[in-house]
C-alpha cells in the first residue's frame, strides 16, 4: 500500500491512518482524554519546501538562515528535528532561549526578538553570541554600555516598523501606526534617527522587519520586506560602505484553515519578493526568515473524547476535552480563528450520515468555550472522537492553564508507503503532581 502524501487528499488519508493506529494504542483515558498528533513527514516535507522555495530565487552562495519562530511550537524535540532539517530558532523570551539551547541549536543558528529585553537578558544574548535584534533606541542605548562587558558577540541589529497598515486580525498585524514592535519609520525624526543610530555603530549590521502574521495579504508582507531593503540601502549609501550586511524579512506566511491545501506556499511568497524586492536577491545581503504558523500548522491535530451530548434551545452540543487550555485564541476569537472539526466514532473510522448543525464545547468553565459553533457535522454521541485540525502550531504546543487543565501528551508520528504507522513522543502527559508542583503545591 502506497500512501501519497504530496496533495491534500493523501496527508487526509496518511492522517487516518495515524488517527486510528493512535486509537488503537488507546491514548485517551479517562486519566488522559486528550491527546495531540504531529506528522513528523509532514514537517519534513514543508522545511524542504521552504528550502527549495528559496533557494529557487537566490543568487548562488548567498548566506540564507532560516529559524522557526519557537512561539509557534516550543517543545525541544520539535526544534531538534528542525535544526537538523536546517531550520533555526527566532526567540522572543529567555524561556524561549533556553529551550533553543536543550535543543542542541547552535548559537549562530539563533535569532533573539523580544519588545522587553532585560539588562540580564540581553548580557546572556551578547555572551552567548546569538544574533540579536533591538527593538528601540532605548534598548539600543542599553546594548552600547553593556558591549563594554561582552566586546565578543554575534551580529546585531535594529528592527523597524514600516508602518504600511494591519491585515484582517489586529492582534496579529504588526506593522500599523501605532504598533508596539520595533522603530516607527514614519514618525517624526524617526528614519533620520535610524541612519544616526547606523553612522555611530558600525557594530550594527542587520535590520530586521516583521509586518504581521494571519492575516496580513501578501503584498503588504512584501511591502515591508521592500521597505526594509530600501533603508538598508540608504544605510549603506550614506556609511559609503556594505554596512548592513543581513536583511532579516521575519515571518507570517498565512495559513489556509479551510482545507487541506497549503495557500499561500512558500513558494508564493519567495517568488514575489523576487519580483518586487529584486535586489534583495542579487547575494549583497544575508537573509533571515522567522516563519512559525506556516511551518508546522498543517502537521499537527488534537484529539479529544466526547463526554457527554445534551441540547439547549434545540441544539446539539458536544461537550469534549478539548476546548480553550489548547485552542486559545479560537474559543476567545473564533471569527478569526475557526477550526476544522472531523469527526471519528471511537475506533478512529471516520463518521458518515446526515449533518446536523451543533456546537462542540470544551471543558473550561465559561460559556465561550467552544470549538465550533452551529457547524454542520455528523451527530456526535458519547464516546466519539473529534479531531481539531490544523494545530501543529500556536496550540497543544502552548496550552493556557485555565481551570488547572493538565497539558496533553503530544506524539509525532511517520506512516509508512506500507500504511504502517510509528509514533514517538515529543511530551509526555503532564501528571497531576506535576501539575501542582506548577502551582506551587511543593511549597
Amino acid at each position: 500500500m502506497v500512501v501519497p502524501s504530496d496533495n491534500p487528499s493523501g496527508v487526509a488519508a496518511r492522517r487516518e491512518l495515524a488517527v486510528r493506529a493512535a486509537l488503537d494504542r488507546r491514548p485517551l483515558t479517562d486519566e488522559q482524554p486528550l491527546a495531540a498528533l504531529l506528522d513528523l513527514d509532514g514537517v519534513q516535507r514543508t522545511a524542504g519546501a521552504l528550502h527549495a522555495a528559496f533557494d529557487a530565487v537566490t543568487a548562488p552562495g548567498q548566506r540564507v538562515l532560516h529559524t522557526l519562530a519557537v512561539k509557534a511550537c516550543s517543545l525541544v524535540p520539535v526544534l531538534r528535528l528542525l535544526d537538523g532539517l536546517g531550520v533555526g530558532c527566532e526567540v522572543a523570551s529567555p524561556g524561549e532561549l533556553a529551550l533553543a539551547r536543550a535543543a542542541g541549536v547552535a548559537a549562530d543558528r539563533v535569532v533573539l526578538d523580544s519588545p522587553a529585553k532585560t539588562p540580564t537578558e540581553l548580557r546572556q544574548a551578547l555572551a552567548l553570541g546569538v544574533a540579536l535584534n533591538a527593538d528601540n533606541p532605548q534598548e539600543l542605548d542599553r546594548i552600547d554600555a553593556l558591549r563594554a562587558e561582552a566586546p565578543r558577540h554575534g551580529p546585531l541589529g535594529l528592527r523597524v516598523n514600516p508602518q504600511l497598515g494591519g491585515g484582517s486580525i489586529d492582534a496579529m498585524s504588526t506593522a500599523t501606526a501605532t504598533s508596539k514592535f520595533g522603530v516607527a519609520l514614519r514618525d517624526e525624526g524617526a528614519r533620520e534617527w535610524v541612519l544616526r543610530a547606523f553612522r555611530d555603530r558600525p557594530w550594527l549590521t542587520r535590520l530586521h522587519c516583521h509586518v504581521g502574521s494571519q492575516g496580513v495579504p501578501l503584498d503588504r508582507m512584501a511591502a515591508g520586506v521592500r521597505e526594509t531593503y530600501r533603508l538598508a540601502e540608504e544605510i549603506n549609501a550614506a556609511a559609503g560602505r556594505a554596512q548592513v550586511d543581513t536583511i532579516d524579512i521575519g515571518g507570517g506566511l498565512p495559513v489556509n484553515f479551510a482545507s487541506d491545501a497549503v495557500d499561500p506556499t512558500f513558494h508564493d511568497y519567495a517568488t514575489l519578493l523576487r519580483r518586487t524586492v529584486p535586489g534583495l536577491f542579487d547575494g549583497r545581503y544575508g537573509l533571515v526568515t522567522e516563519f512559525g504558523r506556516a511551518l508546522l500548522a498543517k502537521s499537527g491535530l488534537i484529539l479529544a473524547r466526547v463526554e457527554y451530548t445534551k441540547s439547549a434551545g434545540g441544539r446539539p452540543i458536544a461537550i469534549t476535552h478539548a476546548g480553550a487550555q489548547v485552542a486559545v485564541r479560537t474559543a476567545f476569537v473564533p471569527e478569526s480563528w475557526p477550526l476544522r472539526i472531523a469527526v471519528h466514532d471511537a475506533t478512529g473510522v471516520p463518521k458518515v450520515g446526515p449533518r446536523v448543525r451543533q456546537d462542540v464545547a470544551g471543558p473550561c468553565c465559561f460559556a465561550g468555550d467552544l470549538t465550533a459553533r452551529d457547524r454542520l457535522l455528523p451527530r456526535l454521541v458519547p464516546g466519539d472522537v473529534v479531531a481539531l485540525l490544523d494545530t501543529g502550531a500556536y496550540y497543544f504546543s502552548t496550552p493556557f492553564a485555565y481551570n488547572a487543565l493538565p497539558r496533553p501528551a503530544v506524539h509525532g508520528y511517520s506512516v509508512a508507503d506500507d500504511g504502517s504507522v510509528s509514533f514517538t513522543t515529543l511530551r509526555h502527559a503532564q501528571t497531576l503532581q506535576e501539575l501542582l508542583a506548577e502551582f506551587g503545591g511543593g511549597l
